[in-house]
């Protein structure tokens, strides 16, 4: 398996390691250990490159299976045993996390004021969505959940990363309303997510340190999505 540097530490930009495999029909080489993050829960896998001396290859896909992270390639492959550089586009990262932080927000501020779970949501480089069971919502709400959210954004909470044993996840109440048991009965510690006071989440993505990086978010757009359901767009504001 993969060394996941990028759940542990998500300002690692950069790593060396080694080839363990290749696959020529997709062009594409298994590391040892990266900072490359795969993709999942609605967040983009990282691009980059990697160096091997001179060459310099960059990172076009990168996918997670059960024999490691995988890192598809743009030109020649090196070859199993080799030491690579590898250097993921930090700015484009960055946003991912300030935009992930800031949903994992929205997903409180929900929470705090209708009780409602999450049941989707995607991103980009600083833009996404996510869905909820909104019966009772209203246009009226948007500005109080768009100042509610700015108001958490701006008190610095912390985001603590941290790993539970399956079981423990399973039986955690403040864990619920991420539906646990929709992740896979194979893994076996779960990696949680806490904006300390807020929201505290499942989940396998990258994340800033506090909710002071992520800056001003506005609530773009509100679709209803079949009856009391809810599509929540918001956007970074980098006015």
């Amino acid at each position: 398996m993969t060394e996941k540097i990028y759940a542990t530490d998500a300002y690692a930009t950069e790593m060396q390691a080694q080839v363990v495999r290749t696959d020529t029909d997709d062009n594409r080489v298994l590391l040892d250990r990266t900072v490359f993050y795969p993709g999942g829960g609605g967040q983009p896998h990282d691009l980059g490159a990697l160096s091997v001396g001179e060459d310099r290859l960059d990172v076009v896909r990168v996918t997670e299976d059960s024999d490691g992270v995988w890192h598809w390639l743009d030109g020649s492959l090196p070859s199993a045993g080799m030491t690579v550089d590898g250097q993921i586009d930090w700015d484009r990262r960055y946003k991912l996390m300030r935009t992930h932080t800031a949903l994992h927000a929205l997903c409180g501020v929900i929470w705090n004021r209708f009780q409602s779970p999450v049941t989707g949501g995607n991103m980009g480089p600083g833009e996404g969505r996510l869905d909820f069971d909104l019966p009772d919502w209203t246009a009226d709400e948007i500005p109080v959940v768009e100042a509610a959210l700015n108001e958490e954004l701006a008190r610095r909470r912390d985001i603590e990363v941290s790993f539970l044993p399956r079981d423990a996840a399973d039986k955690d109440p403040s864990l619920i309303r991420t539906k646990v048991n929709l992740i896979p009965a194979s893994v076996e510690e779960i990696r949680v997510i806490d904006i300390v006071g807020l929201d505290r989440q499942a989940d396998g993505g990258t994340h800033v340190a506090s909710t002071s990086e992520v800056g001003g978010i506005k609530i773009t757009k509100i679709e209803s999505k079949g009856k009391g359901f809810r599509r929540i767009r918001l956007s970074l504001d980098e006015e």
